[in-house]
């Protein structure tokens, strides 16, 4: 559907290298990383507000990377929305409709029927500078799939949105895309909205695409150190490998492959299974650990444990912290498998 191919662009303090890759047809693509990353200038490079510096954007095998934005068949919703505030609703609508110089009577039609999908139908004789933060984004929605375009592009289209209306567009996005059936690449730095919306996510870090892929296998393993920091995963660490035994600080960790030399591995907490007593299990990296702090997170607790100079982060339910009456300086015992250990490439 939507090929990127080793695109490259500069802009201010932004710059985008090398990015290649591919949105299916009918897939919701996430694009997620930190601010500054360069996401919305991907999203108006892919749009045609900007041209790359180098590299190629082809949509259904047609390459349009100097082509004008007009002619894309691609539909854009900027972070404001970018609605038209001396028009009404209807109006905004409408507007593409008349660019292409639509019939009046099918106009009316097709802004009627995107108009009750998105249920804005209320709204089409209301000026949009009167309308609220949710409803001006349901009106741009419209606005950009009522002329049915091969894919549409969202930069943040909920950023501005408190959490409650936030939740509950997005479960509304979910039912509109089972309903319209559109491609859409959709840029945030929300974990939440990756999560509950994409089928796959590509990581964009200081303008280089780092790992794409499915959006659970992406979050639980992280190919490179800046994925996994991004993501949130704390349990980095360095050693030297010999075989499947990384030395780490004078602890050795069994990994899942062959390995030698310098090497930085990533041990998701969810893996760590902690006791009072000696874990008998088939994995084979069984430590003794001391408690070094504790997190309350609500439902869950998250344990600092130390093995030696290693520090490792570990998640338990309040009810299992709560039954081995644990605290700061006590001794646990710890497991982990090395298949559940990730190796950066």
């Amino acid at each position: 559907m939507l090929r990127v191919e080793k695109i490259s662009k500069s802009l201010k303090e932004f710059r985008l290298k090398d990015i290649s890759f591919e949105v299916k047809n009918g897939e919701y693509f996430i694009i997620l990383g930190p601010s500054g990353a360069g996401k919305t200038l991907l999203l108006e490079t892919i749009a045609g507000i900007f041209k790359p510096e180098k590299g190629r954007i082809l949509l259904d095998d047609r390459e349009i990377t100097n082509e004008p934005p007009e002619r894309r068949e691609i539909a854009y919703i900027p972070q404001n929305y970018g609605l038209f505030s001396h028009m009404s609703v209807y109006e905004n609508i409408a507007y593409g409709l008349r660019l292409r110089k639509v019939r009046k009577e099918e106009i009316h039609e097709e802004v009627k029927r995107i108009s009750e999908i998105l249920e804005i139908s209320d709204l089409l004789e209301r000026n949009v500078k009167k309308l609220s933060g949710g409803e001006q984004q349901r009106v741009a929605i419209a606005r950009a799939l009522v002329v049915k375009p091969k894919l549409l592009l969202l930069d943040e289209p909920f950023s501005a949105l408190d959490q409650n209306l936030k939740s509950k567009l997005m479960k509304e996005m979910k039912k509109w895309r089972e309903e319209l059936k559109f491609t859409a690449i959709h840029v945030t730095h929300s974990f939440e909205e990756s999560l509950i919306l994409g089928d796959r996510v590509g990581i964009l870090i200081d303008g280089k695409m780092e790992q794409i892929g499915e959006i659970r296998e992406v979050f639980s393993k992280p190919k490179t150190e800046a994925v996994a920091k991004f993501l949130g995963h704390e349990n980095i660490l360095e050693g030297i490998a010999e075989g499947r035994i990384l030395n780490v600080n004078g602890i050795k960790v069994e990994i899942p492959c062959e390995a030698y030399g310098k090497l930085r591995v990533v041990i998701p907490p969810e893996s760590i299974l902690i006791s009072r007593e000696p874990i008998i299990s088939s994995a084979r990296n069984n430590f003794k650990a001391t408690v070094y702090g504790v997190e309350d997170l609500g439902a869950m607790i998250k344990l600092k444990l130390s093995i030696g100079e290693i520090i490792l982060s570990a998640f338990l339910t309040k009810a299992s912290f709560m039954a081995m009456k644990l605290s700061e300086g006590e001794k646990v015992f710890l497991s982990f498998k090395a298949t559940s250990i990730h190796v950066f490439e």
